[in-house]
C-alpha cells in the first residue's frame, strides 16, 4: 500500500520537440497532451527528470542527450537480410517500415538500403543518437491511483 507521499504522480504535459537546427520534429499542439506515470519505462528519462520537481503551469526548455532519450545509435541493430524475407511486398523501397516478430519481442525495422538480393534494415529508434530539444508545459499533475500504479500507466 502506497501512501500519498511516496505514490508516483501522473503528469500531463504538452510538448514541442525540435532538432538541433530548431526544426519541428513532433508536437502535441492541436491534439492530446502526453499523459504518463512518473517512473514508467515508456517515457524517456530526460522528460521524467525535467518534470519531477515541477508544478502545473510550469513551462520549461529541456535539452536531452541521447543517453537520457533513445540511446546512442547502435551499429549492431543495422543488418543485412535476404530480400526473400519481404515476400509479398511488390515494390520494396528505402524508407519503408516493417514490424518483425523474430526474437523476444516485436520490433520495427526501417529499410535503409537495397543491394540486389540484400536488404539493409535498421532497428534503432528513429531518434536514437540525437540530442532532443523540448519545450514542455505541465498542464496536469496528480497522485496516481492504485490501479494506475499496478498497470504502470495512467488510466482515463
Amino acid at each position: 500500500m502506497h501512501d500519498t507521499d511516496t505514490r508516483p504522480d501522473v503528469f500531463t504535459v504538452h510538448y514541442v520537440l525540435k532538432n538541433r537546427l530548431g526544426e519541428l520534429v513532433d508536437t502535441s499542439e492541436g491534439s492530446e497532451p502526453l499523459h504518463f506515470l512518473y517512473g514508467s519505462p515508456n517515457i524517456i528519462q530526460g522528460i521524467q527528470e525535467a518534470v519531477k520537481d515541477r508544478h502545473v503551469g510550469d513551462c520549461l526548455e529541456v535539452t536531452i542527450p541521447p543517453e537520457m532519450a533513445y540511446g546512442e545509435h547502435r551499429a549492431d541493430l543495422v543488418r543485412k537480410v535476404p530480400r526473400s524475407l519481404f515476400e509479398g511486398v511488390e515494390e520494396l523501397q528505402v524508407g519503408m517500415k516493417f514490424q518483425t516478430n523474430t526474437g523476444r519481442e516485436a520490433q520495427v525495422v526501417k529499410v535503409v538500403g537495397i543491394d540486389g538480393n540484400l536488404v539493409t534494415v535498421d532497428a534503432n529508434h528513429p531518434l536514437a543518437g540525437f540530442t532532443l530539444y523540448f519545450d514542455l508545459e505541465i498542464v496536469g499533475r496528480r497522485p496516481a491511483t492504485e490501479e494506475e500504479i499496478a498497470q504502470g500507466r495512467p488510466l482515463f
